[in-house]
């Protein structure tokens, strides 16, 4: 039996940090969410862990990640920024590892979909700090759209040996219903053993207002035919999912959407996916 894993939320502050993604349409969400804020909504909706996952390309942020889930049983791991085009990054890694800590991080990521260039994974330098990551045994987030699925495909081949987790099903157009050219670009994915996906961001990329279960199921759909219950998380995206949906509405959504799972295969994408992923050792309340 897993643990219930919630594999995707943030944490904010902003008047502490500026964050260049909140803009003034996010303002519902432009305050601090800590973890006192989410723990009631774990335990209302039974999530018994969390990935906490970066924000901003910073390694301060990183640190105080690390630093907040030592301090928060619920915290099961970090994914954290590091700079994959710096010629040391391996060094920075081993350094972030070595802090207070620094055994919270289970993996990296980088807001890809705000590059510039599509084919930025594709860079040798960036490929460079892939290698550092993997040989860290880390895993790495895959934060893109459709525009980047080439790229991304590429270097999870590629890459055999690093663990990838393709973040909010690569953000499908949902509120236009068009399922291609996404579930084309995606499909690939379901042959490398080494990419899991997450159910998570989709009530963002529906309608805010009017979204229902049955705009997000035939993407659902697409993810779980492709990816399976064992390589498919769920992941909330709190508190950015607050612009569209409660949290309990999120969790709710997710569950209705694997209702015709089994028993197994349910615990698999509400935390067995996830501890496979990202290499977690975590027990399910109450069991020792």
């Amino acid at each position: 039996m897993s643990a219930i894993i919630d594999a995707h939320h943030h944490l904010i502050d902003p008047a502490r940090t500026e964050y260049p993604w909140l803009t003034p349409d996010l303002a519902a969400i432009d305050r601090r969410f800590g973890p006192e804020d989410l723990e009631p909504e774990l335990a209302a909706s039974g999530i018994e862990h969390t990935i906490l996952v970066q924000t901003i390309s910073s390694l301060e942020e990183t640190r105080e990640f690390l630093a907040t889930a030592a301090m928060v049983p619920f915290i099961a791991g970090v994914v954290g920024w590091v700079d994959l085009t710096d010629p040391s990054v391996a060094d920075v890694i081993a350094r972030l590892r070595a802090e207070p800590g620094g055994d919270g991080v289970v993996g990296v990521r980088h807001q890809v979909h705000d590059e510039p260039d599509p084919d930025w994974l594709s860079r040798p330098d960036v490929r460079r700090g892939l290698r550092a990551v993997d040989a860290a045994g880390l895993t790495y987030d895959l934060l893109v759209r459709s525009r980047e699925l080439p790229a991304a495909l590429a270097v999870a081949r590629d890459l055999p040996g690093l663990r990838f987790v393709i973040d909010h099903m690569a953000k499908p157009p949902i509120r236009s219903g068009a399922i291609e050219p996404w579930a084309g670009l995606l499909r690939p994915f379901g042959e490398l053993p080494n990419v899991w996906c997450k159910l998570s961001g989709l009530v963002t990329e529906a309608d805010a207002v009017a979204w229902r279960v049955d705009d997000l199921a035939p993407f659902a759909d697409v993810a779980l035919a492709i990816f399976g219950p064992t390589r498919l998380m769920f992941g909330s995206d709190w508190p950015v999912c607050l612009l569209a949906a409660s949290y309990a509405e999120v969790v709710g959504a997710a569950r209705e959407l694997t209702d015709r799972l089994s028993r197994a295969e349910r615990e698999a994408v509400f935390g067995g996916a996830a501890e496979s992923a990202y290499r977690l050792s975590v027990a399910p309340d109450g069991v020792g």
